[in-house]
């Protein structure tokens, strides 16, 4: 009991809603009405599984009231009440007073780099969890009286998110939860029965339970409704929004609209950006389940964090059971919103059981396949198919890594930039433009498409009229290599010795054999800096360029490797020169070991900037640069 101060992380996060957050300030209504949806599931589920509860009194409801305050309009109050599984003391403290989240310094990153691009968005608490505290946007102070489920005592929590909040000993009729907000001036407006009307029907509609408006009726009116005396008039409670689980609904009856409106009411989506897709679909015979998944138009702010929010949650019969569930769809689809219901799973269906349930896991298989199956469909238009691997390209080809089962279908679904082709192109789109005689698809890993397109190592493909698939995405040097095929064709890096030996013409090959002792000169000169020095059949106007060896990982999976946190050493490529260059020719008849040395190292240095790995020593680079310019100015 007593004072506290909130941690560190809250004191941040309400310093950068209550000052920098300005647009759709009413979205903290569906927070509230959502935190009280929660608390009256999980309360539900204790009623039908726990029977330490089953004998509890159980009304599902959440009451939403509001007072216009005196002379003026000062001292305006909205408040939410719910009957659900309410909190403990220490519950309370845990829930308001600290984010409990890892990703909360994320979080706090992302808010305030959307703030300082000019447009903070909101929209960013309902995927991070921490909803409660937009109350704070429109109100000096916020009272959260509470009763936890199987407790006698209640508590009240208070705080004008100064830094500080008290908890003290209180008093509730029943079980659940009641927060009220003492409006600010810019929160006024939400006094409002229209206001509070016109956002739960936009937000919270669907939510499964009534939520009910209490309004005053000056007295004298002659409305009949039912309700009780106030000395003001007559109080009117009105439900104010559908409570049906929409997913249950034949897609028959639903419109646009509906499906749209559900998805803002999930609280990941942005009224102002309706999804980008949706799918509804019912499953009957063996299993009986119904699934509503939405792919976001934008990626999820957490897409690529380890702790990210799941978005899809499971009900069995109705019944909320998890949306903390990452096991319910694969991790290359975490951007994937939505809900899934079952029929078939037991209510009392624990976390450890739902990892290993069969009846899952046929649910689970069947989803990512319709989810496929739809994204398919969806390649056919073709802006808003960009649109989707503009924001997701990266998780699908995760799942080229992860699901080997759909691993076809994926590989239909990924995209890439070519050098041949303007924007995005398929792997179908390759072998469909494949000369006759090819018979592998070429690709090329690393940093920066534009880097690629230019890169030495594209020369004889150039000249050869091969067109070469550009993979600038740092997860491709990873994940391709263990595709290996596409239909019957190989995947093949340009990056690695191996790929260009059949491409050099027979002139190629005997000027490759002059150049055989300035080859082993060079070699001698790099020592254990290079895995070999090699005459290069794909070259045509760069001096030299660096390859993997065809057994080690490339530069670009290198960098991957690091990342991860794993031992990857430094790279050794193999440096492969160009014979025909005129700066090898004239290399080929010097007896100058120093000029041998410099331009070894040079050779070697300029093609690994090239490749885009950093230089262990550039002081000696910027040295032996110095001393070639010197020697040409002389």
């Amino acid at each position: 009991m007593g004072k506290h101060k909130f941690k560190t992380e809250v004191s941040q996060l309400l310093d950068l809603i209550i000052h920098s957050l300005y647009s759709h300030r009413e979205i903290f209504l569906r927070e509230l009405v959502s935190n009280a949806s929660d608390a009256l599931d999980k309360l539900r589920y204790l009623t039908l599984t726990d029977d330490d509860y089953k004998g509890l009194p159980f009304v599902p409801r959440v009451d939403v009231s509001f007072s216009q305050g005196g002379e003026g309009g000062d001292g305006k109050i909205l408040t939410v009440a719910d009957s659900g599984i309410g909190m403990s003391e220490k519950e309370l403290t845990e829930n308001l007073g600290t984010i409990a989240r890892s990703g909360t310094r994320r979080f706090l990153d992302e808010l305030t780099k959307s703030k300082d691009g000019g447009g903070a968005d909101t929209n960013l608490i309902g995927q991070f969890g921490v909803g409660f505290y937009s109350a704070f946007m429109v109100a000096d102070r916020v009272e959260v009286l509470t009763k936890r489920a199987g407790e006698s005592g209640a508590w009240r929590w208070s705080s004008d998110g100064r830094g500080q909040y008290e908890v003290a000993e209180a008093e509730r009729d029943g079980v659940g939860t009641t927060v009220t907000l003492f409006l600010n001036e810019d929160g006024g407006e939400y006094a409002s029965q229209w206001q509070i009307e016109a956002i739960v029907k936009k937000y919270s509609n669907h939510i499964a339970y009534p939520i009910y408006l209490h309004t005053t009726e000056p007295q004298g009116d002659t409305d009949q409704s039912d309700g009780k005396e106030t000395k003001d008039g007559k109080e009117k409670v009105e439900q104010i929004n559908a409570a049906s689980a929409l997913w249950t609904r034949p897609k028959s009856e639903l419109s646009e609209e509906d499906y749209v409106e559900f998805y803002n009411g999930l609280g990941h989506g942005d009224e102002e950006e309706p999804p980008l897709h949706y799918v509804h679909t019912r499953a009957e015979g063996t299993l009986e389940y119904t699934t509503l998944f939405y792919i976001p138009a934008k990626a999820p702010p957490d897409l690529y964090y380890a702790d990210y929010r799941p978005g899809v949650k499971l009900y069995v019969k109705r019944v909320f059971i998890t949306d903390d569930e990452k096991e319910l769809l694969p991790t290359y689809l975490r951007f994937v919103r939505g809900v899934i219901d079952s029929e078939d799973l037991p209510l009392n269906v624990s976390r450890e059981i739902l990892q290993q349930n069969r009846t899952l896991a046929a649910i689970r298989s069947a989803s990512v396949k319709k989810l496929l199956g739809e994204l398919q469909t969806l390649t056919n238009n073709h802006e808003r198919y960009d649109a989707f691997i503009e924001q997701y390209g990266r998780p699908l080809k995760e799942g080229l890594y992860q699901d080997f089962a759909n691993r076809d279908a994926l590989l239909e679904l990924v995209r890439f930039r070519s050098t041949e082709q303007e924007g995005l192109t398929s792997l179908a789109g390759y072998v469909e433009r494949m000369k006759e005689d090819q018979k592998a698809i070429y690709y090329i890993t690393g940093e920066r498409s534009a880097n690629l397109a230019a890169s030495p190592l594209l020369e004889v493909y150039r000249s050869q009229g091969l067109e070469v698939l550009i993979m600038d995405d740092e997860i491709d040097a990873f994940v391709i290599p263990s595709v290996g095929k596409y239909q019957d064709h190989e995947l093949k890096s340009v990056n690695r010795t191996d790929t260009a030996d059949d491409l050099g013409t027979e002139q190629s090959k005997e000027k490759a054999k002059e150049i055989g002792p300035l080859l082993r000169r060079i070699r001698g000169v790099l020592g254990d800096q290079v895995k070999d020095v090699k005459a290069s059949a794909r070259l045509s106007d760069s001096p030299s360029c660096v390859v993997a060896d065809e057994s080690d990982p490339t530069a670009s999976m290198q960098a991957v490797l690091k990342a991860m946190g794993q031992d990857a050493g430094e790279f050794k490529p193999v440096l492969e020169i160009n014979p025909s260059h005129a700066i090898v020719e004239k290399l080929r008849d010097t007896d100058d070991d120093d000029v041998i040395a410099d331009a070894g190292h040079l050779l070697l240095e300029q093609a690994m900037l090239i490749e885009g790995v950093a230089l262990s020593d550039p002081v000696a680079f910027a040295q032996r640069l110095n001393r070639f310019m010197s020697r040409a100015l002389s």
